[in-house]
């Protein structure tokens, strides 16, 4: 797994270059508080289960660029915006139920 700086966060697990479709997903969080640090580590586990080597995460912390809310109408955090695929979802909250943010990012049907 490759680690790089981007923006003012992670962005983890390279993309499969055999896989045409990669998951971008952007987690909007607050420093390094309880909640931010859960949804960071379950984003994480939940990506690794169900889109290994297809996704890449990138961690906005909105107490260092605040400005960068804005682009994605962030009201709340943490929020995770999934960019790709289309069309753009998002999820409140420290995503600790798994089967609503599966749902949510279009990973299992609801029901």
């Amino acid at each position: 797994m490759r680690v790089t700086e981007k923006t003012t966060g992670k962005t983890l697990a390279k993309p499969n270059a055999k896989t045409s479709e990669v998951w971008d997903l952007k987690l909007y969080v607050a420093g390094q508080s309880p909640r931010s640090l859960t949804a960071f580590a379950n984003l994480k586990k939940l990506c690794e289960e169900h889109l290994k080597g297809k996704y890449r995460i990138e961690v906005v912390d909105l107490l260092k660029n605040p400005q960068l809310a804005k682009g994605d109408q962030i009201l709340a955090v943490p929020t995770l915006v999934r960019k790709l695929p289309v069309p753009i979802r998002k999820i409140i909250g420290d995503l600790s139920n798994t089967e609503r943010v599966l749902v949510g990012l279009d990973l299992r049907p609801g029901g």
